[in-house]
């Protein structure tokens, strides 16, 4: 009767089973990293809808869940801190900014990325070296050129106006590099294509350039709508009373009135930042893919 063939594993199986032990670990750890990260970063906004929903008892109890959710504290909230004027002076700001924003990315982003003249790349690294400025030392100068001590300005002066909180904004550094980062990868056939139809920059920018840059302009939309809608110390700075401040300032303004009342605080946290997570929501596609086909290089 023959003997059965016992086969001894060979060092490749081996180094291969190793392998694939390392790689369930690696799998494991980065679970178990991205689960803890998620839970650190998603637990203050489940602290927060919570405690809007809480009575002011409970507050004071540290409880994790309202026994029975409070709805009306956000009735309470938007009417004591008059949140209906200043989220109108918000979304009045925003658009503004908005306009002004993408006027000045799309034209200076395809002024860089497309078109060659005299010092430009001197000029684009002016411009991304304002990004490494500090906001807080720009702050000071920004604020007598408002205030109308640099230049003149139409009506003497800009403070407590619409003009001190959308003008400063409308352009930026980054949003031009970002689409300018895009303009240069188009391929320069189209270009020759539309010359041959006889069209010129402008009309090159708004029928082709434009309709195929959706996703990295919706990106430039949702980094302004963000950076406008959350603005707080500019819009502090320059207005003295009510009448065209934002969201944020008047969250502010509701804090030091509402004093130990957490539970509305909450709620009117919640209520500023329900527009933001809609836009989110709404350009997170186009979002993604902007960052992602927006390269480096050019």
């Amino acid at each position: 009767m023959d003997k059965p063939v016992v086969t001894s594993p060979t060092p490749k199986t081996i180094t291969r089973g190793k392998a694939s032990a390392q790689t369930i670990i690696g799998r494991i750890l980065t679970y178990v990293v991205l689960i803890v990260g998620a839970i650190v970063f998603i637990f203050p906004f489940f602290w927060m809808i919570s405690t809007s929903l809480m009575t002011r008892g409970e507050t004071g109890l540290r409880v994790l869940l309202p026994k029975v959710p409070q709805w009306v504290n956000y009735m309470n909230a938007w009417k004591q801190a008059k949140f209906s004027k200043y989220i109108l002076n918000s979304t009045l700001i925003t658009g503004g900014t908005l306009i002004g924003l993408l006027i000045t990315s799309i034209l200076g982003g395809y002024a860089f990325g497309r078109i060659d003249f005299k010092g430009k790349n001197f000029l684009f690294g002016l411009f991304l070296a304002t990004m490494m400025i500090p906001e807080s030392v720009t702050l000071i100068p920004n604020y007598l050129l408002i205030r109308g001590s640099i230049i003149p300005l139409p009506g003497g002066t800009w403070l407590n106006s619409y003009w001190a909180l959308t003008v400063p904004f409308i352009a930026n550094a980054f949003s031009i590099f970002l689409l300018r980062q895009f303009f240069a990868q188009i391929p320069k056939e189209l270009w020759d294509a539309a010359r041959i139809d006889g069209a010129d920059h402008l009309r090159f920018l708004i029928q082709i350039v434009l309709p195929i840059s959706k996703a990295p302009i919706m990106t430039v939309l949702l980094f302004g709508f963000t950076g406008s809608w959350n603005a707080f110390q500019w819009p502090l700075l320059v207005t003295s009373n009510d009448k065209w401040r934002p969201i944020m300032v008047g969250l502010w303004s509701f804090v030091t009135e509402a004093g130990p009342e957490t539970h509305l605080l909450m709620a009117g946290a919640v209520i500023s930042l329900v527009p933001i997570l809609i836009i989110y929501f709404l350009t997170q596609k186009q979002f993604t893919q902007g960052i992602a086909t927006t390269g480096l290089k050019g």
